[in-house]
C-alpha cells in the first residue's frame, strides 16, 4: 500500500513538471531588445526593441490579438489616417505596413486609437469613426461607419480631441473639451486679456469642459444621443477604463497664462509649475471645477481662478470640487492612460496606471518639462505609492530649451497580447515594444533605484525660480517681450511647435506687409492660416494690451532676430494703427 502510494505521489510530481514545461514552452518567446533599448532609460530587469523607427507623426495606437499594431496619424498619408504594421518573423521589427482609413485627418487634436468587441476605433477632430476587424487580416474589412459626430463647432480651435473608453455595461464615454482658457468672451477679447474676468455663469458648460456617456452600440449618434457625466474637466487626451474598480480615469489638461493673463498677480515661475495636470477618478456627475478653480498641488487644494476674484490662494468657491487623485505639475501634457492588466511585468505593475507625458510647450523662461512615461501603482482602487519614472530618455537632451529640441515625445500607449506594453512618438512615428526580461519575484526598490533620481533631471523637476531661468540677465527689451507673451507657442527658436503653432522664423507673415503684422498683434487672428506652405488653424490671442512700445520693441526682434530683416517698427506705427483698428 505504501509503496502504491509512493508511486503515485511521483506520478503527480512528474505530472506536474511536464505540466509546467509545456506551459513554459507555450509561452511566448519576447524578441531581443536592442543595445540601447533605442535610447531610453528603464527600471532594471526590462529591455525594449524599436519597433518601427519613422512612421511619420503617430498619436494614439492600439495592439490587436495578434500582435499587429495600429496607428493614428496626425496626418493623412497618400489618403489615409490610420497604419498598421506586422512583424511577420518574430524579431520584434514591424516589417509590414499598411495605410487606411479615407476620412478627414489633420492637425495634433485627432486623437484616437481603440480596439473593442472586435471592433477597431478611430476619431478625425469632430467624428468617431469604427471598422470590423477580420481574424488575420491587417486591414479591418468592410465599409467604415460613423459612430458620433459633432456638430457644434464653436470650439474647434481648442481641445476638440476625440479620445473614446467604453464600460463594462455598454456606455461610450467620449470628451469635450473647453474652447477657451478661462471662459473669457472669444468673441470680443480672443484669449483674454490682463485682468479679464471670465463670464459668470459660464455658458461654455453647457456644452463644453466635460465628458458625455453614449450608448456603446448605436451609429450616427450626435451629442443630443449622450447625456453630460462629468463636468469641469478642461481638456482631456488621456483616458481609459480601470477594469479593476469599474471607474473611469482621465489626466486632464490644466488651464495655462497665469502670468500673462495676471501678471500683477503670478510670477513667470508660478505661470510655469501652476496649476496641477490632475490625475482623477471620474463618476457620475463630479464636477472638477473648470473655469471657477484649478488644482494647486504645492497647496494640494483647489483655489479659486484670478478671473473670478481668486488670487492664487483662496479656496474654490463650491466645495463639491473634486480634488484630484495626483496633481502632476503644470504643462507636462498627458496624453494617453494605460491600466496594465497584463502578467509579463512585475507583481509592482499589476492594476496600476501609466501616463504618457507628451511636453510642454509654454514654460518658458524655465526649461521645458515632461516627455517621458510615469507610471502610478495601484491597489484596491486607490494609488498605492508616489509616482514613478517608467520610462525616460525620449527629448534626448537636458534641458529641452524649445519644444522643438527634443527628438522624440511619448504620445501613445497600448499594451500587446502578451503584455509587453508599446508606446509612440509624435514627431517621426517611433514606436517602443518595453518587455520585461527579469526575475519577476525579486523586482523591487533595486530596480527602481535609477528611475527614482531620473526625477532630479531638469525635464522632470520643479526648477529653481532662479537659478533655472534660461534667460536670466540675458535679455534685450524686445527679446524679454518675445520670451514673456510669444515663446509659449512660437517656442524660444522661432519655430513654433510643429503642429499647433506657427513658425515666425523664416516666415512671409513676419518679413512682408508691416501693417499686416502689427494687426495681428493688435486684434488677434481667429481663422485657419497657411505659414511656410503648412496649415495652421489655432488661435492667436489679441495683445492690445501691450504698449505701442513693446509691440514695437517685439516686432523689430522678430524681423531682425528671426528674419535677418534690418529695419525697425516704430511705436508711431503701431499707435496709428491702434487708432484705426477695429
Amino acid at each position: 500500500m505504501q509503496k502504491n502510494i509512493k508511486k503515485i505521489s511521483g506520478l503527480v510530481c512528474l505530472m506536474f513538471v511536464l505540466f509546467c514545461l509545456i506551459q513554459c514552452n507555450n509561452a511566448p518567446k519576447l524578441p531581443a531588445g536592442d543595445a540601447d533599448n533605442g535610447g531610453l532609460f528603464l527600471p532594471g530587469g526590462f529591455e525594449a526593441v524599436v519597433v518601427a523607427d519613422s512612421t511619420g507623426p503617430a498619436r494614439h495606437i492600439a495592439v490587436s490579438d495578434n500582435g499587429d499594431i495600429y496607428v493614428k496619424m496626425r496626418s493623412s498619408e497618400i489618403g489615409a489616417g490610420n497604419l498598421v504594421l506586422r512583424d511577420t518573423n518574430g524579431d520584434g521589427k514591424a516589417d509590414s505596413s499598411v495605410h487606411f482609413g479615407d476620412y478627414f485627418n489633420e492637425g495634433d487634436l485627432s486623437n484616437c486609437m481603440r480596439i473593442h468587441d472586435g471592433w477597431l476605433y478611430f476619431a478625425s477632430e469632430l467624428v468617431v469613426y469604427r471598422m470590423k476587424l477580420t481574424p488575420g487580416k491587417m486591414v479591418p474589412e468592410g465599409k467604415m461607419d460613423t459612430v458620433f459626430t459633432e456638430e457644434d463647432s464653436r470650439g474647434s480651435h481648442w481641445h476638440i480631441t476625440k479620445p473614446i473608453a467604453f464600460d463594462d455595461k455598454n456606455h461610450l464615454y467620449i470628451p469635450f473639451g473647453a474652447p477657451s482658457n478661462a471662459c473669457q468672451d472669444l468673441v470680443r477679447t480672443p484669449g483674454g486679456t490682463p485682468g479679464f474676468a471670465g463670464m459668470d455663469p459660464c455658458p461654455e458648460l453647457e456644452d463644453y469642459a466635460g465628458i458625455w456617456q453614449f450608448p456603446a452600440d448605436k451609429l450616427n449618434m450626435t451629442k443630443k444621443d449622450g447625456r453630460k457625466f462629468a463636468t469641469g474637466i478642461r481638456s482631456v487626451v488621456a483616458m481609459d477604463w480601470n477594469k479593476d474598480d469599474k471607474n473611469l480615469y482621465v489626466a486632464m489638461h490644466g488651464r495655462d497664462d497665469l502670468n500673462m493673463l495676471w501678471p500683477n498677480m503670478f510670477s513667470q515661475w508660478q505661470s510655469a509649475v501652476l496649476p496641477a495636470e490632475e490625475f482623477i477618478r471620474v463618476k457620475d456627475g463630479n464636477n472638477f471645477g473648470w473655469p471657477y478653480s484649478y488644482y494647486d498641488q504645492m497647496q494640494q487644494k483647489n483655489v479659486l481662478a484670478p478671473e473670478y476674484g481668486g488670487d492664487g490662494k483662496k479656496p474654490a468657491r463650491d466645495s463639491t470640487v473634486q480634488n484630484p487623485l495626483i496633481g502632476f505639475p503644470a504643462h507636462w501634457a498627458p496624453n494617453d492612460l494605460l491600466f496594465y492588466q497584463g502578467d509579463q511585468f512585475p507583481e509592482h505593475y499589476r492594476h496600476g496606471a501609466f501616463i504618457a507625458f507628451h511636453g510642454s510647450t509654454n514654460r518658458s523662461p524655465y526649461p521645458q518639462a515632461g516627455y517621458f512615461v510615469a507610471f502610478v501603482p495601484f491597489k484596491d482602487g486607490q494609488p498605492s505609492g508616489d509616482w514613478e519614472v517608467f520610462a525616460d530618455g525620449f527629448a534626448g537632451v537636458d534641458p529641452i530649451v524649445n519644444t522643438g529640441d527634443a527628438k522624440y515625445r511619448p504620445m501613445g500607449l497600448a499594451m500587446g497580447p502578451d503584455g509587453s506594453i508599446y508606446i509612440s512618438d509624435s514627431r517621426k512615428g517611433k514606436i517602443w515594444r518595453i518587455m520585461y526580461k527579469g526575475d519577476k519575484q525579486n523586482f523591487g526598490e533595486e530596480q527602481l533605484a535609477a528611475m527614482e533620481k531620473r526625477k532630479a533631471n531638469a525635464n522632470i523637476r520643479t526648477p529653481d525660480e532662479v537659478n533655472d531661468n534660461l534667460y536670466k540677465g540675458k535679455v534685450m527689451p524686445g527679446s524679454q517681450v518675445y520670451i514673456k507673451y510669444c515663446v509659449s507657442c512660437h517656442q524660444y527658436n522661432g519655430e513654433g511647435d510643429g503642429s499647433r503653432f506657427p513658425p515666425i522664423k523664416n516666415s512671409d507673415w513676419v518679413t512682408g506687409d508691416r501693417k499686416k503684422l502689427i494687426n495681428v498683434v493688435l486684434n488677434g487672428l481667429n481663422e485657419p492660416v497657411k505659414v511656410n506652405g503648412k496649415n495652421f488653424n489655432s488661435i492667436m490671442p489679441a495683445h492690445s494690451f501691450l504698449k505701442d512700445e513693446e509691440i514695437a520693441q517685439v516686432l523689430t526682434y522678430l524681423r531682425q532676430h528671426f528674419n535677418g530683416q534690418k529695419d525697425s517698427v516704430s511705436a508711431a506705427e503701431v499707435k496709428k494703427l491702434r487708432g484705426s483698428s477695429k
